[in-house]
């Protein structure tokens, strides 16, 4: 960097820093230089943005996306208005499937890009956290619960009820069961059920109980359809993510789907669906998961 500042200074015939013992500082030119350099660079930056949105209407092609049943309903309808107003040209294919059936066609390049629940590391898959919640037990309607919300449950208590969990390759499944076993915990599960609606009635109507998180059941708390009780000592807690193919020559128009995701997504978490359920980790890698401060 040094000799690159040096060479620059004998570029312009100017110094742009006097430097000292504690350091460095601009002179009246440099100052101007960064002053100018700053302009530049937002002009260029402007100037992108402007030709991108410009070329917006000329850009056709096809987009595939894979969401999970929890996040369709939430995200489905926000995402077909963006890309109709953005990307007429567009054709957006927007397919449901439980996470580990939209990591396979993601990998089968069935979809171009996923949002999965706790998918496992994989080399191919360039896979970014949007956010982190707890898991919550949902039991049926309790009169006595405000808003849907009942005690605390800890992790262990759980050994006693009936459980209703989806079947074994399901996420939620794994993530539940490895967090049982880490607590010594032996879960009784009673039914194996993949659908996110049919495992709400169920538990409404009494047959058991069920884990899932805020953004699935925030709708049926609100009627009073379900009761939810954090599960805590240790907290179970879900990790969701946006989920491409890592390629070398990877579509433009794949990663502004990407970052037009993950927009709705941001807004979706800080709006009135999650209520502080969760934390965000947009910016985390995937792994270094944060717990609430």
């Amino acid at each position: 960097m040094s000799r690159q500042i040096r060479k620059l200074e004998e570029e312009l015939d100017v110094t742009l820093f006097v430097r000292h013992g504690r350091g460095v500082k601009l002179t009246g030119a440099g100052a101007t230089l960064l002053e100018r350099a700053e302009m530049i660079t937002h002009l260029v930056r402007q100037t992108g943005e402007q030709l991108r949105a410009a070329a917006a209407d000329n850009v056709s092609g096809h987009l595939s996306v894979g969401l999970p049943p929890a996040v369709m309903l939430l995200l489905g309808p926000s995402l077909v208005e963006r890309f109709r107003r953005d990307f007429p040209r567009v054709h957006l294919h927007i397919r449901e499937g439980l996470s580990v059936s939209l990591q396979e066609w993601l990998l089968d390049r069935r979809v171009d890009l996923a949002i999965l629940y706790n998918p496992a590391p994989l080399e191919e898959l360039d896979i970014q956290p949007v956010f982190s919640e707890s898991m919550l037990l949902l039991g049926p309607p309790d009169g006595e619960a405000t808003a849907g919300h009942a005690s605390p449950i800890r992790l262990q208590e759980l050994a006693g009820l009936p459980l209703i969990l989806p079947g074994a390759p399901h996420s939620n499944r794994r993530l539940i069961e490895h967090a049982a076993a880490e607590s010594g915990c032996r879960l009784r599960v009673v039914l194996e059920v993949d659908s996110v609606a049919l495992t709400k009635r169920l538990v409404h109507q009494g047959y058991g109980y069920s884990l899932y998180t805020y953004g699935a059941v925030h709708d049926d708390a609100i009627r009073g359809d379900l009761t939810l009780r954090a599960v805590e000592r240790p907290a179970i807690r879900s990790v969701l993510t946006i989920a491409t193919l890592r390629e070398r020559h990877a579509s433009p128009l794949v990663g502004q789907l990407k970052e037009i995701v993950r927009d709705k997504l941001h807004s979706l978490f800080h709006g009135d669906t999650w209520h502080g359920e969760g934390v965000w980790i947009g910016d985390t890698p995937y792994g270094e998961r944060r717990q609430p401060g």
